[in-house]
């Protein structure tokens, strides 16, 4: 049975937010909601069109301009789209590449021709093995498949740190408009760090508190994602521990 709107909302008690210079409230939408009518207005992720209106395909944050509209999850699993930058780790090595996972309903496969430089294809674990955690890129998904590249700028094999796991449907809220709130965090820690659009966040500063500071951060935005004034109280959170 199909829970009623206001008793979702009910237990979403918390603020809806998610653009971060100007924080506001929205709605929150179920399936089969109409969220806007006309022919000019363009149904985006989340959403469908039904002759002139253009419903809500699944619960979450009604997210509405002038031409699109868009339903933000509030959580679920992640669904690989290609162009994805994720974060994996590889589970098996073959013959032509490595099997990674992905935190997805099946494996993604890296081929060696989609990697840079020269590569000795009698023994691939020479470049990278087996529980390696890599940053790649998703080149193509198809049934039952997930085809990867490293062959861009910034995808590498991580080593160090550490390694986090946050809901894939809060990413947009850590990283922030333009990569606002991740920066805050790089630069109020000193630590790199990478947000893999799958949910797996990669932390690595010069000391371990940094790395902790960082990672405590980035669970308050996940916990309370579109809590009124975030960004706020994450940089009041970040100073105060600073200071420590």
């Amino acid at each position: 049975m199909t829970p009623r709107k206001e008793e979702f909302e009910e237990k979403e008690k918390e603020d809806t937010t998610t653009d971060l210079d100007h924080e506001k409230s929205r709605d929150v939408v179920v399936p089969g909601e109409v969220l806007a009518k006309g022919k000019d207005i363009l149904p985006g992720e989340g959403t469908r069109r039904e002759g002139e209106e253009i419903v809500s395909s699944r619960f979450g944050l009604l997210d509405k301009t002038d031409r699109l509209v868009k339903v933000i999850p509030l959580s679920g699993a992640y669904i690989p789209r290609a162009g994805n930058t994720v974060i994996g780790q590889i589970v098996d090595v073959n013959f032509n590449g490595w099997n990674i996972d992905v935190l997805s309903t099946y494996d993604a496969f890296l081929p060696v021709m989609e990697c840079f430089g020269y590569i000795n294809k009698k023994d691939l674990t020479e470049v990278y093995d087996f529980n390696d955690i890599l940053v790649v890129k998703i080149r193509a998904v198809k049934p039952r498949s997930i085809e990867l590249t490293m062959k861009e700028k910034g995808l590498k094999k991580l080593e160090g740190g550490m390694l986090i796991k946050i809901n894939s449907a809060r990413v947009p809220r850590i990283i922030g408009k333009a990569g606002s709130m991740v920066k805050t965090i790089k630069d109020e820690t000193n630590c790199n760090i990478i947000v893999g659009q799958n949910g797996l966040v990669w932390i690595k500063g010069e000391h371990v508190e940094d790395e902790i500071i960082a990672k405590k951060a980035i669970e308050l935005i996940a916990e309370k994602p579109f809590e009124g004034g975030l960004t706020e109280k994450i940089k009041e959170f970040l100073e105060k521990h600073k200071k420590k």
